[in-house]
């Protein structure tokens, strides 16, 4: 059984994480708790709804929990622009992120279509009895 760690959607949504985290560093001091704790918060939960959605050992959880973590992706997203608007980025800094936030999405619905498949067979064999 593969550890969630062991997920490739995980490690890259873990790369995302750190960027995030690189980065609000170098925001001012008075985002602290607002545009900072909010790409923080949004960033790290990618992570830990993967992790979460894998231990829950039922298809149909495991794919909500990665529902949930594609949300928290595109809240990020959304973050950056608002840094991209405050001018705490650059225009070129923020399409390096999009980089791997469209990495992110596209395996995290790469993920979510085999959970969706798995779940299928589950049910067909199950049919099958």
């Amino acid at each position: 059984m593969l550890d969630f760690t062991d997920l490739e959607v995980w490690k890259e949504a873990r790369v995302f994480r750190n960027q995030m985290r690189v980065l609000i560093a170098r925001f001012p001091a008075d985002e602290k708790f607002r545009l900072k704790d909010q790409l923080l918060r949004s960033s790290r939960s990618i992570t830990n709804n993967i992790s979460e959605g894998h231990g829950r050992f039922h298809f149909q959880e495991n794919i909500q929990f990665c529902r949930t973590a594609r949300g928290s992706l595109t809240e990020s997203k959304d973050h950056l622009i608002v840094a991209l608007d405050s001018e705490f980025i650059s225009q070129s800094e923020f399409d390096e992120y999009m980089i791997q936030y469209e990495k992110c999405i596209k395996m995290l619905n790469g993920y979510i279509n085999f959970l969706r498949t798995e779940k299928r067979k589950e049910i067909n064999k199950k049919q099958r009895k």
